[in-house]
């Protein structure tokens, strides 16, 4: 398992998005960490390394927002107010999740059995300007031939 570590100024957080951009090896990734640790901050960061003009906002009440990146879409979830699997396939997530498209998904663990490959990024708040960052390849759930092979932009 391979994993990167991070402690950063939220000044540098475009150059931090940057760098753990080039270490992606799913479009799958699990944001992990706690309310208000800058999970959407984070993903605006990566969205302006993608060169995307879109701005991301918290999808807490709509579940999913669509942002544009050159040549490929972004879909940012969050899962906080999920209660069950069944919701999730409400809306529709089996297509998401086959669509070959990126996916930033929020509260991850609400939908852990639909999840066959990813990466986890685990972001600790420190301190008010002051962040940890952990980037994860989860091996059982990627395997060398399903990682991502096509360049990224």
């Amino acid at each position: 398992m391979k994993t990167i570590e991070l402690t950063y100024h939220l000044k540098d957080i475009d150059a931090i998005a940057a760098s753990v951009l080039e270490h992606f090896e799913s479009k799958t990734i699990l944001f992990n960490g706690d309310m208000g640790s800058g999970k959407t901050t984070f993903i605006n960061a990566l969205l302006r390394a993608m060169h995307s003009e879109d701005v991301a906002t918290s999808p807490t009440f709509s579940i999913v927002n669509e942002y544009n990146i050159p040549g490929d879409k972004v879909y940012h979830f969050d899962f906080y107010r999920i209660e069950s699997i069944d919701e999730a396939y409400n809306f529709g997530i089996e297509d998401y999740l086959e669509s070959n498209n990126w996916l930033f998904i929020e509260w991850p663990d609400r939908i852990d059995e639909l999840i066959d490959e990813a990466q986890s990024l685990d972001i600790t708040k420190i301190s008010d300007d002051i962040r940890s960052l952990k980037l994860t390849i989860e091996s059982k759930l990627l395997t060398e031939n399903k990682a991502m092979t096509e360049p990224k932009f």
